[in-house]
């Protein structure tokens, strides 16, 4: 098993340098993607691959945490990485929790690791009472209750896997993240869910756009509602036969 840490960044400059130092006092390469900072972040990532292990892919303009997410992906597998680990850079996630992914992640190498949030006080309410709507969804979608929260960006993919489950229609914004592990469930892989804290954020930004976002988590709930249509006697045949 050959992980490397993917960071999505756009215009988080304050909070990208200690999510980096966490990442590397554990010991793990980190992949930072830019997508398409302003000229502040984009001068704080360019000081933070001088450090060892610490990689940098620019895409030529902001498309997305789905795309970026994408990119990384890409070339991580061109870098010949086996597994990725998925975390913001914000500073929400627990990367005291880092290990105990990876472990499960070497025991079950072909499995999709991702994390279920324990909140604090800090996150907003309607994000979080919006999202059980998305969870709803998925688990119709999956005909399963195999992804606890469909919605956490801490995960480990199995990065061969992860590739060949991309479609050209993907989502490509905050869609992503529910819609590849509902790709990955209709792929057969199977889905470890583990309990991590979840802080927000530390340096203030959030690129969730209430509106049009929760527009194109809406139109993808409805594509992979007529996609599981499609697979329903493959899922029904694979549900029946776990019992």
């Amino acid at each position: 098993m050959n992980p490397v840490v993917i960071i999505p960044v756009y215009n988080h400059e304050h909070a990208i340098g200690a999510v980096v130092a966490a990442v590397r006092a554990r010991g793990l390469p980190v992949l930072l993607v830019d997508d398409g900072s302003q000229p502040s972040c984009a001068a704080v990532l360019d000081g933070l691959v001088k450090e060892p292990e610490v990689r940098l892919f620019r895409r030529a303009q902001n498309g997305g945490k789905g795309a970026a997410v994408i990119s990384g992906l890409q070339e991580a597998h061109r870098l010949g990485f086996t597994h990725a680990v998925q975390i913001d850079a914000d500073g929400q996630h627990d990367l005291v929790d880092l290990p105990k992914f990876l472990e499960q992640a070497t025991a079950n190498p072909e499995a999709l690791i991702t994390g279920q949030p324990i909140y604090d006080a800090s996150v907003p309410k309607g994000r979080l009472y919006g999202r059980y709507l998305t969870h709803l969804w998925v688990w119709i979608n999956t005909l399963s209750l195999a992804i606890k929260d469909s919605m956490c960006g801490f995960r480990v993919y199995p990065l061969s896997r992860t590739l060949a489950a991309l479609t050209p229609g993907i989502g490509k914004r905050m869609d992503f993240d529910p819609e590849i592990a509902v790709r990955l469930v209709w792929r057969g892989t199977r889905v470890i869910n583990l309990p991590t804290h979840v802080t927000y954020p530390t340096d203030g930004v959030s690129h969730f756009d209430v509106l049009w976002d929760n527009v194109r988590i809406s139109g993808m709930h409805t594509r992979l509602f007529f996609g599981m249509l499609l697979r329903l006697p493959v899922l029904l045949w694979r549900k029946l036969s776990l019992k």
